[in-house]
């Protein structure tokens, strides 16, 4: 039978024949949102750059259990460059006290970081050169679920065309972690009647994250 080395007897035979210690490359340290940040706000990866006053990066603990990802910032956002922060942003951070957290308890972040003109959906090209700092953002976060707000978000992140109306609701995987879409909060201003779906999607969150 194979003895095993222990690391106790690594270390005395390296003594034996003259080695005291070894050098160890320091380990890589985990990029930060800060890092991100920092590159971000430099960003003239696209085109919406040019119109923008804030970029907006995201808001939150970042070591949030739970984050949001929306579409990209409206006019309010791109003025004070926080996300969520008009009317869908109030109607958000209702649902989110809903399931027992404060919204600084959570992460909000957005598909793309500047504004699009006139508020329209982001271009494929506008999200493909902005969706590597959000995957970034990430892993640094590391958090337990992801929620995707409405089918702009879902389809740019997971790049699928599923519709939101059938999506919703139902669990996906993004590199290993639980994914689940619903729908976006300025669309719930405009048909309140769905609401209640939202409400059962947020449950499903808080489920999830009481159970792992």
């Amino acid at each position: 039978m194979t003895k095993r080395l222990t690391r106790h007897m690594v270390a005395a035979y390296l003594q034996e024949i003259g080695i005291d210690y070894i050098l160890v490359p320091p380990r890589a340290e985990r990029e930060t949102l800060e890092d991100i940040l920092a590159e971000v706000r430099t960003c003239r990866r696209c085109a919406l750059c040019s119109g923008r006053s804030n970029v907006v990066f995201g808001v939150g603990n970042p070591r949030a259990r739970l984050l949001f990802v929306g579409e990209g910032p409206g006019v309010e956002e791109d003025r004070q460059g926080e996300p969520f922060v008009g009317a869908a942003g109030k109607r958000l951070t209702r649902w989110i006290n809903r399931i027992g957290f404060a919204r600084e308890d959570v992460y909000i972040a957005n598909i793309v970081k500047c504004r699009p003109p006139d508020n329209r959906t982001p271009q494929p090209e506008e999200a493909t050169a902005c969706l590597p700092y959000l995957r970034r953002q990430i892993r640094a976060i590391r958090p337990e679920v992801i929620c995707t707000l409405g089918g702009v978000a879902l389809n740019f992140l997971l790049g699928n065309n599923e519709r939101i109306t059938r999506a919703r609701g139902r669990w996906r995987d993004l590199d290993g972690i639980p994914l689940l879409p619903t729908y976006h909060p300025a669309y719930i201003l405009r048909n309140a009647t769905k609401e209640h779906e939202v409400l059962a999607d947020f449950d499903l969150l808080a489920e999830r994250l009481r159970t792992g």
